[in-house]
């Protein structure tokens, strides 16, 4: 059986219920790593559940640009994995956030059905970081009939002006060294006031901020960041 269970964005204590189960049950849990971070994130977030370090297997993973590259890291990872399902081993995956949602998950899982057309999976969601941030920031994520956009951050400040002026609420993934850009149209726009911005919730390094006009670029860039846009101020119900 292979289990792919979203952990959530970082606080301990995220994981559902049912895929603690499955982790007690796998004979093998892949954690994957960011590749230049020495510890996976993945794990941090299971602080407090009692897991066999035995079964942990660490899982380099690469988000290289270059598709090629991408395909056969996938490749050998789908080859490893499938080696032990044949083999009779349960298998768990680790995924930051939700298992489905901008995840590496999903390229596991493809190249392992590609593999294994009989594969027995299920995959476990887990907690979004918007959806946390929206939480420990108490800012609605959406009310009545306004629209969200999800999506990782465009290339330039006019692609991201056109996704803002035509939704009620854009958050806003993978924003990386685009930050800085992304605060100044935020205050040309003028609704900075409105927008909020969370980095590694719940881990070390967390940062949160309501309201963005005094947000330092320079302070706030950093791996695992959500940022969480609103085009006009709130209407009261």
């Amino acid at each position: 059986m292979f289990w792919g269970v979203g952990v959530g964005p970082g606080p301990a204590g995220y994981v559902p219920l049912a895929a603690l189960e499955a982790l007690r049950e796998a004979d093998l849990i892949y954690a994957p790593r960011a590749r230049g971070i020495e510890t996976s994130v993945a794990l941090q977030c299971l602080a407090g559940v009692e897991i066999d370090a035995a079964k942990l297997r660490d899982v380099e993973f690469n988000m290289d640009p270059d598709r090629s590259v991408l395909s056969e890291h996938y490749a050998q990872l789908g080859d490893q994995i499938a080696a032990e399902l044949r083999a009779g081993r349960n298998v768990a995956y680790l995924t930051i956030g939700d298992s489905l949602t901008y995840s590496t998950y999903g390229y596991v899982l493809a190249a392992l059905q590609a593999r294994l057309p009989d594969l027995r999976q299920r995959t476990f969601p887990g907690i979004t970081s918007y959806a946390a941030a929206a939480s420990a920031l108490s800012w609605p994520l959406g009310e009545g009939k306004e629209r969200v956009l999800i999506l990782p951050c465009p290339e330039t400040a006019e692609e991201l002006r056109r996704d803002i002026e035509t939704h009620d609420i854009v958050v806003l993934m993978k924003i990386g060294q685009r930050l800085p850009w992304v605060l100044e149209l935020l205050r040309e726009m003028g609704i900075a006031q409105h927008c909020a911005f969370a980095r590694r919730i719940g881990l070390p390094g967390e940062m949160l901020a309501s309201g963005l006009d005094d947000l330092v670029a320079q302070d706030a860039m950093g791996y695992l960041a959500t940022m969480l846009v609103r085009r006009a101020s709130r209407e009261e119900r």
